[in-house]
């Protein structure tokens, strides 16, 4: 657990001393929903018709941005296969990488999403539940996501093919995340939209790292 933690530690300075990625998505979620008020015009109602949507789609596109740099630095450096030599379990390993992508790309899109749904007009019965389904969808993007960049290390020009593996794999925490803003907005119970939320996630924690380890050692042999 310590070389776990070790691991999430690392990450986290490396983001944070960098600071590219982190910031590459969160100005691209800022500028995405940004342009919708100037494409659609700046009617309020259809605003906050379709500030859920718009939400949801730019967070998981934003989510994307990093996903290709989520092993490849350690794998060019020889990093991850010492660290698959060390007897560290790879999906201990990928949890931890996954768990500092969220923490560097996911907590930061779910900080600026409230003011980005007073952008949109979103209405205030909504902020609340938009704040919970996205702390508990968004870290099933990342444990997802790192499937996908697993399958896709050391292939060239990767980004595409991770976005056409990952794409259709993040339907349905959109579904069910947009699902529950819209139930609070309509004045219904969000109640069950958020808790399949949660089952997605609850499921990818316990699948997505032994699937991630798996095309890990494949990209590694």
């Amino acid at each position: 657990m310590n070389r776990l933690y070790a691991i999430l530690a690392r990450d986290l300075r490396l983001a944070v001393r960098q600071g590219g990625a982190t910031l590459m998505a969160v100005v691209f979620f800022l500028l995405t929903v940004s342009l919708f008020p100037l494409g659609v015009g700046p009617e309020p109602g259809i605003l906050a018709r379709i500030a859920p949507g718009v939400l949801w789609v730019a967070a998981l596109l934003a989510a994307m941005l990093s996903l290709d740099r989520l092993f490849q630095a350690d794998f060019e450096d020889g990093s991850l296969e010492q660290i698959a030599l060390s007897g560290l379990p790879l999906s201990l390993v990928a949890l931890a990488k996954a768990a500092a992508h969220w923490l560097t790309t996911g907590l930061p899109l779910l900080l600026a999403a409230p003011l980005l749904a007073v952008l949109l007009n979103m209405p205030a019965e909504g902020f609340l539940v938009l704040v919970g389904a996205m702390a508990i969808g968004t870290p099933a993007l990342s444990l997802v996501g790192s499937i996908g960049a697993a399958l896709t290390l050391g292939v060239r020009r990767g980004g595409v093919l991770l976005s056409l593996l990952v794409l259709p794999l993040y339907i349905p925490v959109l579904i069910f995340g947009v699902g529950a803003i819209d139930a609070s907005i309509m004045g219904l119970n969000a109640k069950a939209n958020l808790l399949l939320l949660a089952a997605l996630s609850v499921a990818a924690l316990g699948l997505c790292p032994l699937a991630t380890a798996a095309a890990l050692r494949l990209s590694l042999e």
